[in-house]
């Protein structure tokens, strides 16, 4: 299973393609929900504790609005867990909108500038476009190593003793 970053962060279109070939989609809504359910907040209409200021510095320069390090507190991290991305270019806001081009940008740059296997489509004008975009998607899922069962892992492991015991 590997962790695929898609882009736009909330897309729920993405998110579940990713969960349905088998991978595990980092989204925004995943964070969200860490933060929500937490106990480190202490008034939930503010959703921030005292480190996530901080925390977007990491990603991003105090000379930067607000907004952007706030996102990139919560899309950072994700950048750090990715093994593999979907980025949608031109996706209409109700696809998954994260609501700033700043941060739009900054994400897409640091999830090319990570050197990890990356799809750029385009989002679809067509029926015809639509199915080719589900299709590259499908394929580049494909393309991504899969977990290994158990059994899978311990053969492995027994061919490899085998081997060294025969030299």
């Amino acid at each position: 299973m590997v962790k695929v970053f898609i882009y736009p962060i909330n897309s729920l279109i993405l998110a579940d393609l990713v969960e349905r070939f088998g991978h595990k989609p980092l989204t925004m809504m995943s964070q969200i929900r860490e933060k929500v359910t937490s106990l480190s907040l202490d008034s939930p209409p503010i959703n921030i504790t005292p480190e996530d200021p901080k925390l977007g510095l990491k990603y991003a320069a105090i000379e930067v609005p607000a907004g952007v390090r706030g996102r990139m507190a919560l899309i950072g991290p994700l950048i750090e867990q990715t093994e593999a991305a979907i980025i949608v270019e031109n996706p209409p806001t109700d696809f998954g909108c994260v609501g700033c081009n700043r941060t739009n940008e900054l994400t897409k740059y640091l999830i090319r500038s990570k050197g990890v296997p990356v799809l750029e489509v385009k989002y679809p004008d067509s029926d015809e476009e639509a199915r080719d975009f589900v299709n590259k998607i499908a394929a580049f899922l494909e393309s991504l190593p899969k977990e290994k069962t158990e059994t899978e892992e311990k053969a492995k492991e027994e061919e490899s003793a085998e081997k060294e015991d025969k030299e």
